[in-house]
């Protein structure tokens, strides 16, 4: 692609990204919807004007990484680690109910293929943690208890993730499990979460230590994405397969590497408040490039809307898609208010929804029906749960637990 057309396709986003956040912030609305429906209308749901390519892709993964490293800095590592348990049932239960009534229900009820419904379910695991954490900072919820569950589940959820599509991505291509490669991806998802804190601790002192001798200004900011980038990168080295390796590469240590990097840093309170001020510009101009992409992902004009089957399928899928979310926080010990805010934040499938719904399709394992009917699941969680949590905030606000 021409790099003229590049350059005029960013600007287009970030401008279009920025009026319809403002529009949708005029109607109390949240902007992360306006920047999700700017992708909507700029792809080929309507205008067709932009189509998702690499370098798209990166500047969106980019944007996700810088998010949650702002996260990072604003978190109680604390309060995340206490959180663990409940985050784990949390994780657990929002994988296995979605997983199972997904497939129960496309294999009985439908009459789908194993292959078929076994995508389905898996898909139907998935939780975007850009879209949640972005929603609970944007309340100024991502410290509560319930945000620390959240983010601890997300983590979770997004690891167990990566096992369970290798596992169906192996049977889809085999016929088999064959467990030395799915063994690989565990060993190597491993390895980059057990070295995370390692690198972490290692790093921040280090980068404290330059930034207070240097008088050139802008360290902060070519540090810490030169590392996103380098991570990045590593983790694409280890041996992950190629299908899943930008997948692994995103959420094994890149995301997860400026998270506790974020949270470690706050032990200065001067030096946070610089990295702050220095990284919020950066950040505040990649994140919505994510959003915009996970809204020019959506197809909703492949969508055959005089199918009986779509409706009742994409219907069906839907109520197990938000139930197998809400079920699971019901089983921790939380006020009820704050297990039904869990639930909710757990419902955006988004761009991991997507990345599952994808594989599928593009393995020919997914048909342009079922496809479709599951591009209506992921667009309806990941547009509407965002308003519903807003909404489910403000009216519960001064109830009593």
């Amino acid at each position: 692609m021409e790099q003229q057309i590049i350059l005029i396709q960013i600007a287009v986003i970030l401008l279009a990204a920025r009026l319809f956040a403002e529009i949708a912030n005029r109607f109390n609305v949240p902007t992360i919807i306006g920047e999700l429906l700017a992708g909507v209308v700029l792809g080929p749901s309507l205008l067709g004007w932009i189509e998702p390519n690499e370098i798209l892709k990166l500047l969106a993964e980019l944007g996700i990484i810088l998010l949650l490293f702002e996260v990072g800095l604003e978190t109680q590592i604390d309060k995340l680690v206490h959180s663990g348990p409940k985050a784990a049932v949390v994780a657990l239960s929002g994988l296995i109910l979605p997983f199972l009534l997904g497939f129960l229900s496309s294999y009985w009820l439908f009459d789908l293929p194993m292959l078929v419904s076994l995508f389905i379910g898996g898909t139907l695991t998935a939780t975007s943690i850009g879209i949640t954490v972005r929603v609970l900072s944007d309340l100024g919820k991502h410290n509560s208890p319930e945000g620390q569950i959240v983010l601890g589940a997300a983590v979770i959820d997004d690891l167990l993730g990566i096992f369970l599509l290798a596992v169906i991505y192996e049977f889809s291509t085999s016929g088999q499990v064959d467990i030395s490669n799915i063994a690989s991806v565990v060993f190597y998802v491993s390895i980059f979460f057990l070295l995370t804190p390692i690198f972490t601790r290692l790093l921040t002192p280090l980068i404290k230590q330059i930034h207070s001798k240097t008088d050139i200004p802008g360290l902060l900011p070519t540090t810490l994405v030169s590392l996103v980038l380098i991570f990045a990168y590593l983790a694409h080295l280890s041996g992950a397969p190629d299908l899943l390796g930008g997948f692994v590469a995103g959420i094994a240590l890149s995301r997860r590497f400026f998270l506790p990097l974020g949270a470690f840093i706050q032990a200065d309170p001067d030096f946070t408040v610089d990295v702050h001020q220095q990284m919020k510009p950066i950040i505040q101009l990649f994140t919505p490039i994510f959003f915009v992409m996970v809204g020019l992902s959506l197809d909703l004009g492949a969508v055959d809307w005089g199918s009986l089957f779509i409706w009742v399928f994409s219907l069906t899928t839907l109520l197990i898609a938000v139930g197998g979310k809400m079920i699971g926080p019901l089983f921790i010990k939380e006020s009820f208010r704050t297990r039904i805010a869990i639930g909710m934040a757990m419902v955006p499938r988004g761009e991991v929804g997507l990345i599952f719904a994808e594989i599928g399709r593009s393995a020919g394992i997914l048909d342009a029906t079922v496809y479709a009917g599951m591009i209506l699941v992921i667009a309806y969680t990941t547009l509407a749960a965002p308003i519903w949590l807003k909404y489910y905030y403000q009216t519960t606000e001064k109830l009593p637990d």
